[in-house]
């Protein structure tokens, strides 16, 4: 495939930031222009053609993540809503526990501190404990934790977690999985089914290359009803379109969870994103990710002046690289090489490089030259 095509950044940037914000194919932005001029011409005139385009961003969600059906999946705002619908949905009694690591991007763990006053326990495992970092996980449950909810991906670290394992591990003890999948999806394949979750969501506009303001949510079908529901309105009934029903249900799918009218600007770009993924292979892309990793680690092992602050192991390579400058405060380096066009972010006490499936060794070598 021609990515150049895809992808024609600008010659003065070198985007290496998709674990923050990820850049919109060409499709993307084309299907975009174009539901903007439609909005413009003619209004909602073609209203159940756009339709149409939700639940065809429905099945390729469906196909991207492995899920058994289209009625799995709920389209919401983001990822921190989605945690939110689950850790609100689930009743829960006195004395449980959740149980979840210390390097959490905030939204991973703000929404379960604040269930503190329905008497729920968080529980933060140092991943670096144990002999693994699921073994660190599991070194805190006990018999009143009701769920284990992990990043599949660490954003500060790049730490690729086993969910397998995880998962089997939760099948094991009747606990809860929940997944933030948003630094895995569109980066790596993913199989709801196969790694057991209950939950799993992720915003569309870092590796699904979306845009901002639209996020999948799986919840697995022996789970979906059981969630109470706190968000109530036109869109998540059984029948939204008659609207003169005076006694409703809500819906028996995953739209259940989606109380009004759907962001559409937003599904048309996400669909468009997907379907590029799709097209590539999602394991095609985990390759060139993985290389990418693999280049980049190299390169940092083989300049004294910098140090790896990522893992090495293969089997935790994701597609974020973290390294630290030995003679260089990180935070000034960050602002050195964003006014040099490199596009990327400070996390985990270092520099975080995210360059996606299609970025190039010469733009990763271009990167690197301006740390000599």
């Amino acid at each position: 495939m021609d990515y150049a095509n895809e992808f024609p950044q600008s010659e003065d940037i070198i985007y290496l930031n998709h674990a923050g914000t990820g850049v919109w194919p060409k499709r993307t932005a084309d299907a975009i222009k174009v539901f903007a001029e439609e909005n413009m011409r003619l209004g909602a005139s073609h209203y159940p053609a756009w339709i149409e385009t939700e639940h065809e961003l429905r099945k390729n969600i469906k196909a991207l993540i492995n899920a058994p059906s289209v009625d799995d999946i709920a389209l919401l705002k983001n990822t921190s809503e989605a945690l939110s619908v689950v850790a609100y949905g689930i009743d829960w009694r006195k004395g449980d526990n959740v149980v979840t690591s210390n390097q959490e991007f905030p939204s991973n763990r703000i929404v379960w501190e604040s269930l503190r006053d329905k008497g729920v326990e968080f529980r933060e495992a140092d991943l670096n404990q144990q002999a693994t970092a699921e073994d660190s996980l599991f070194a805190l449950v006990d018999k009143n934790t009701r769920m284990i909810t992990i990043s599949a991906v660490q954003f500060a670290s790049g730490l690729r977690m086993d969910l397998g394992r995880i998962g089997q591990f939760c099948r094991e003890h009747d606990i809860l999985f929940c997944v933030d999948a948003i630094q895995h999806i569109g980066a790596l394949p993913i199989d709801v089914q196969a790694i057991q979750a209950d939950f799993v969501m992720a915003d569309g506009h870092k590796w699904m290359l979306g845009p901002e303001g639209l996020a999948l949510l799986y919840v697995h079908s022996d789970q979906r009803e059981q969630l109470k529901l706190h968000q109530f309105g036109w869109h998540m009934v059984e029948h939204p379109h008659d609207f003169t029903v005076r006694h409703w249900e809500p819906a028996h799918s995953g739209r259940r969870f989606e109380c009004g009218s759907p962001n559409m600007l937003g599904i048309f770009g996400l669909n468009a994103s997907i379907s590029l993924l799709l097209e590539i292979g999602t394991k095609n892309i985990e390759i060139n990710n993985i290389n990418n990793s693999k280049y980049l680690i190299d390169s940092i092992n083989n300049n004294p002046n910098l140090e790896l602050l990522s893992s090495a192991d293969k089997n935790r390579l994701s597609g974020i690289v973290v390294f630290r400058h030995k003679q260089h405060d990180s935070t000034e380096l960050h602002q050195r090489l964003m006014k040099a066009g490199v596009i990327c972010a400070p996390r985990g006490g270092g520099i975080r490089f995210s360059p996606h499936f299609y970025t190039s060794t010469d733009k990763l070598d271009q990167a690197l030259s301006y740390l000599a």
